[in-house]
C-alpha cells in the first residue's frame, strides 16, 4: 500500500492507566499484533477485519493479545477498546464491552469500575521500576533487584504472569508512553526521546509493527481525553 494514499484514523481517544478507547473511523492498517486485548464495537454496519489471515466480522469482535490482525477496510465507523492483559481477562472484557454498548462515557465508567486482579507483589515492584526508568535505560538487573529476584527468576516470572519477556514488556510500555506524549502535542522526536526510544525512527517502526499504522499520519488526527488525571 502506498504511504501517499494511506488514510489515517480519525476521532477521539480516551486514555486511562490500563485501557484506551478510540471512537471514530479507522484508517488503513497493516497486519500487526499488540499486547493489549482489543474489542471492536460497530456503530452501525458490522466491523470487518482479518484475524490471522481469516475474515471476521461482527458487531462486537474480540481480538486477544498478540493475535495478528488488520481492519479490512478504512473508514469503518467504530469504537475500539484496547485493554491491558494484566488488568482484564479477554472473555470478561468482551462481555463487559458488549453489554456496555457504544455510549463512550458509560463504557469508560464501566471499565474504570471493573475489578482488577491483584498482581504478584514481586511483579508489581518490577513493573513500577519499569515505569520509573522508561525515559532512560531500563536495566533487567535493576528490575530483578527491585523484585528481589535473580535475572532468571525475573524472566520466568514475566513469562508465566505477563506473557512477554522483560525486553518486550519494556518496549510495549515505551510505546504506550510515546503515543501519549505524541497525542499531547509533542513532536515524534520529543515523544520518542521522552519514552526512551533511540530516535523517532525507532518509535515509528515500533508503532508500525505494533499497531499497523504510521505515527506521523495518525497521532495528530486523534483528540486526546485523559481518564487518569
Amino acid at each position: 500500500m502506498s504511504s501517499m494514499i494511506e488514510s489515517p484514523w480519525q476521532g477521539a481517544l480516551w486514555l486511562a492507566r490500563d485501557f484506551c478507547l478510540i471512537d471514530g473511523a479507522n484508517g488503513d492498517t497493516r497486519p500487526h499484533a499488540h499486547y493489549a486485548h482489543q474489542v471492536l464495537l460497530a456503530r452501525g454496519a458490522p466491523v470487518h477485519l482479518l484475524v490471522e489471515g481469516e475474515p471476521v466480522s461482527g458487531q462486537a469482535v474480540l481480538v486477544e493479545s498478540m493475535r495478528e490482525h488488520a481492519l479490512a477496510l478504512p473508514g469503518q465507523v467504530l469504537l475500539a477498546v484496547y485493554a491491558e492483559p494484566l488488568a482484564f481477562a479477554p472473555q470478561a472484557l468482551h462481555a463487559l464491552v458488549a453489554n456496555a454498548g457504544t455510549d463512550l462515557q458509560a463504557l469508560a465508567e464501566c471499565l474504570l469500575a471493573a475489578p482488577r486482579p491483584t498482581l504478584d507483589a514481586r511483579l508489581q515492584r518490577a513493573l513500577d521500576e519499569v515505569d520509573e526508568l522508561l525515559a532512560d535505560k531500563v536495566s533487567a538487573q535493576a528490575l530483578a533487584s527491585r523484585a528481589c529476584l535473580s535475572l532468571s527468576q525475573l524472566e520466568r516470572l514475566f513469562g508465566e504472569q505477563v506473557g512477554l519477556s522483560v525486553r518486550r514488556l519494556v518496549l510495549w510500555r515505551r510505546l504506550r508512553l510515546a503515543v501519549r506524549l505524541g497525542l499531547e502535542g509533542q513532536s515524534l522526536t520529543q515523544a520518542a526521546h521522552g519514552a526512551g526510544f533511540a530516535d523517532a525512527a525507532h518509535f515509528s517502526r515500533t508503532m508500525r509493527a505494533t499497531f499497523g499504522i504510521r505515527a506521523d499520519r495518525n497521532l495528530g488526527n486523534l483528540q486526546l481525553h485523559l481518564l487518569d488525571d
